[in-house]
């Protein structure tokens, strides 16, 4: 078994799949670790839509007009949930994004534990998604789009940061 580190090493975003099937206890696996990461309040004010029936994929297409997106043969929609989360009293800040996100990373992080590949998108088109899933937009609104397979595709080399830049000391 991997290390966190190696884990996260190895990660990359995934845009090129191939159209092999992902075996249900993967997907399982994959939600389940969502389902437990961590929240504000633990209110856990997220919802995560499955997207696997082809007319369902081609439509959400029309929200991210890129070839290796289409490629995927799974989407999982993560969302916020307004109604659910918990907001900062000091200042009114929702937290439903921070948490929605979190949950984005685990997804992340599993799929490429069980040798799937993804890729967190935010650069959508919300309205689309929204019309789509069936989601209001207002109380429950898309925050990522992870599209889940078997990647094709060759890692590049990450690019951060050195420590020294992003650590300050007092």
């Amino acid at each position: 078994m991997k290390n966190f580190l190696d884990l996260v090493t190895e990660r990359y975003s995934a845009r090129a799949y191939s159209d092999k099937k992902v075996e249900q206890e993967k997907i399982d696996y994959i939600l389940e670790c969502a389902r437990l990461a961590p929240s504000a309040v633990n209110f856990q004010p997220w919802k995560f839509v499955l997207v696997e029936s082809e007319e369902k994929r081609t439509a959400l297409h029309a929200c991210y007009a890129q070839e290796w997106f289409q490629q995927a043969p799974l989407y999982i929609v993560v969302c916020g949930d307004k109604s659910q989360s918990w907001t900062r009293k000091r200042d009114g800040h929702d937290h439903a994004d921070i948490d929605a996100a979190i949950a984005t990373e685990h997804i992340c992080l599993a799929a490429a534990e069980v040798g799937l590949g993804s890729c967190w998108v935010c650069n959508f088109r919300p309205a689309i998604v929204n019309e789509v899933l069936g989601l209001d937009g207002e109380t429950v609104y898309p925050v990522a789009i992870v599209p889940l397979g078997y990647a094709t595709d060759t890692p590049t080399l990450k690019k951060r940061k050195p420590i020294e830049e992003i650590v300050e000391k007092m």
